[in-house]
């Protein structure tokens, strides 16, 4: 069941984020919505608690999140969503350059599950699903740094999954392939035009309230989701 529930999601104003918090919300549930704005979302609903957060801003990002787990302690989903991705040739990346974007990709994920998952500990249920990709299931050219944050994030929910099952925390992953989103705008590349060519946010979104609708004892490990068929279109 969903209504009445409380949904930590990060990213949430656009994209595959703003799907999902669209969904919850529709479905009863209450959304503290982690962004870096909210400009493209900012729904008229008693049951939408925004916060501005940059996930890449790591000095205090810490103190950001125990503000929020502490005005919203009911929180029981975390949605762990947010991200960004950049392609190229390892060389391109300068050490900053890595340094930034696996803290963004992977190590901000490891940080607010390390501050969530206590609290779902202490009541003995809650439900965790990061939003991968198809690429921590298989590295590509110009992928390199993209992949080694999936790769990362995939083990990292494995791993998060087999220590918190004991506590009725459910662990799930889903990983995508293209998704007709803003993550294309400035690439060089995009998905093709016709509809069979990219995932939508709200199938993601679906799938979400799938697994937060499964019953106690079951719970969805992992689901790769990809385009019926897969176009790539370069511009």
């Amino acid at each position: 069941m969903i209504k009445g529930r409380k949904i930590l999601v990060t990213g949430s104003s656009d994209g595959i984020g703003r799907s999902i918090s669209n969904f919850l919300l529709d479905y009863g549930a209450s959304v503290v919505g982690i962004a870096r704005n909210h400009k493209k979302f900012n729904p008229e609903s008693n049951n939408y608690h925004k916060y501005v957060v940059d996930l890449s801003e790591k000095q205090i990002l810490i103190k950001q999140f125990s503000k929020i787990l502490n005005d919203h302690k009911d929180i029981d989903g975390l949605i762990s969503n947010a991200g960004y991705g950049d392609f190229g040739g390892l060389e391109t990346f300068s050490f900053n350059n890595i340094d930034d974007y696996i803290f963004t990709n992977l190590v901000s994920h490891i940080l607010i599950s390390s501050m969530v998952l206590p609290i779902h500990k202490k009541k003995q249920k809650g439900n965790i699903i990061y939003i991968g990709s198809d690429s921590a299931i298989k590295g590509g050219k110009n992928g390199s740094i993209y992949s080694a944050a999936k790769f990362g994030l995939r083990g990292f929910s494995q791993s998060i999954r087999e220590e918190s099952s004991s506590k009725n925390i459910h662990v799930s992953l889903i990983n995508p392939g293209m998704v007709r989103t803003s993550f294309f705008k400035n690439k060089n590349f995009q998905p093709g035009d016709e509809k069979s060519n990219a995932i939508e946010p709200d199938d993601i979104a679906q799938l979400v309230i799938n697994i937060l609708s499964m019953r106690e004892g079951s719970v969805i490990d992992e689901i790769n989701l990809s385009p019926l068929k897969k176009v790539i279109k370069f511009l």
